[in-house]
């Protein structure tokens, strides 16, 4: 009886650790199909929806894998040459209007990411997901005819994330991410992310829009639209420079 007990909980530990390795191969083939095996190019609209008014913006952006990324915004004419870079852990911002590159502090990272509903820290931390994170597949579910994975994210002890958990819909086929719920550390949802439209770019399949919604804020919304998105390109890598923001076209 003992053997048998003890046969049995092995096979329950081996086959918790088979889960748990592939969950973590699944998020990681996932992230990078949306970056491209070494870099990305994307042009983007958002939408910015709040209750008495909404605002449109068009942007470009490269990375380079998961430690670098720059964006430039292209309109509206008030916001033009607005440049966000990320490189590893830093956040830059060059602001035309004062003529001046800043490096946001840590007490910035919860702001909001160019006036949308993402923050700064959202941004930054997306690289870390099968870093900080101990993942777990939790169950299957269908989502607009596609069959899911449903993977659960819980923050690695000491991991410097925000969130308390994640919860992520990946589709079997073509690990497309077309859901994505946030928890805060009490395990209350806090926003629900979206992909729609899918598309090909560049010989992938992918959401074409991506919508954005904090439950705690009646009525805001950010919605993004891909409009080009190419992957495994040459990039210039001084265009990740802090000296070079300004120059960014």
């Amino acid at each position: 009886m003992n053997r048998l007990l003890l046969f049995i909980s092995i096979f329950i530990i081996s086959i918790s650790k088979s889960f748990s390795q592939d969950a973590n191969q699944i998020l990681k083939y996932s992230e990078e199909k949306i970056r491209g095996i070494t870099s990305s190019y994307t042009e983007i609209a958002i939408k910015i929806i709040r209750p008495k008014w909404k605002k449109e913006m068009v942007m470009k952006g490269w990375s380079i894998g998961d430690e670098y990324f720059v964006s430039l915004v292209l309109s509206p004419a008030k916001e033009k040459g607005t440049v966000f870079l990320k490189r590893g852990n830093e956040v830059w911002n060059y602001i035309p209007s004062i003529e001046r590159t800043i490096k946001l502090p840590p007490s910035m990272m919860m702001q909001n990411w160019m006036g949308t509903d993402f923050t700064n820290d959202d941004l930054v931390q997306r690289s870390s997901v099968t870093n900080d994170y101990s993942n777990s597949i939790i169950g299957e579910q269908t989502i607009d005819g596609l069959d899911c994975w449903i993977i659960e994210l819980i923050p690695k002890e000491d991991a410097p994330v925000v969130w308390g958990k994640l919860i992520m819909w990946i589709d079997k086929n073509d690990y497309m991410q077309l859901k994505t719920e946030f928890y805060d550390e009490y395990d209350e949802l806090v926003s629900i992310m979206t992909g729609k439209l899918i598309k090909n770019f560049d010989g992938k399949k992918l959401p074409a829009i991506i919508e954005f919604i904090p439950l705690d804020k009646d009525g805001n919304k950010t919605i993004i639209e891909r409009i080009v998105w190419k992957f495994d390109i040459v990039i210039n890598q001084r265009i990740f420079m802090p000296n070079y923001m300004r120059n960014l076209k």
